[in-house]
């Protein structure tokens, strides 16, 4: 392989990792199917364990920010996005369920994962929509520990509709003000910080209360 094929792989992975940031040539080119793109890197990023690398929370915010602006139509972005979201998480938590299960031989794992879920999966359920890593294994988790269906829709639903309420919802209203776009990423990084935070509280009060 030469060079320029290596440079061109770069190139496309650059454009798929942080595609956020070339929406609005992307737009220009390829007008209405930059919606599949959004919605499906959003399910990706939810919907796969091997893809917690794809752009979330940005991409939320920077769609929000062209909405706003005209360029793409804001009841269509938000209602697919939440769907994308839902739809991801729903195959992340089936993945689990199937195949994850398989791969814990440890059935004091899987007793442990039950039981912390019982208690705060739902809590988990949504505050892992706000933090990229937690967001792509905490439902995959949740099929692992066989955590009732119809429990991990009701809060995937919420989630879904929260996380992308909030930042698609910000980048319509604050996303063209100069002074948020120039310190978006301490804006995502804040609100990621303080969701990781939230979890963690909420394990430790699981964890103090199995002592």
């Amino acid at each position: 392989m030469n060079i320029i094929e290596n440079t061109d792989i770069i190139a496309n992975m650059e454009l798929f990792t942080n595609f956020e940031q070339f929406i609005d040539p992307f737009l220009i080119e390829h007008g209405l199917f930059i919606y599949f793109i959004i919605f499906t890197i959003v399910f990706l990023e939810t919907g796969l364990v091997i893809t917690p690398f794809l752009p979330g929370d940005s991409l939320l915010f920077t769609a929000g920010a062209l909405a706003a602006r005209g360029s793409l139509a804001p009841v269509i972005l938000y209602f697919g996005l939440i769907i994308a979201a839902i739809l991801g998480d729903t195959l992340n938590y089936w993945i689990g369920h199937y195949i994850g299960a398989k791969l814990v031989k440890e059935e004091n794992n899987l007793l442990k994962a039950r039981a912390f879920y019982d208690k705060h999966g739902p809590k988990a359920i949504i505050l892992a929509r706000f933090a990229p890593l937690l967001r792509t294994f905490v439902p995959f988790l949740a099929g692992i520990s066989r955590m009732r269906y119809k429990t991990f829709m009701s809060y995937n639903v919420l989630g879904a509709v929260t996380w992308v309420s909030l930042f698609t919802g910000g980048g319509y209203l604050f996303g063209n003000i100069p002074q948020v776009k120039e310190n978006l990423s301490l804006v995502v990084f804040a609100i990621i910080l303080l969701s990781i935070l939230l979890f963690c509280f909420e394990y430790a009060v699981y964890k103090r209360g199995k002592s």
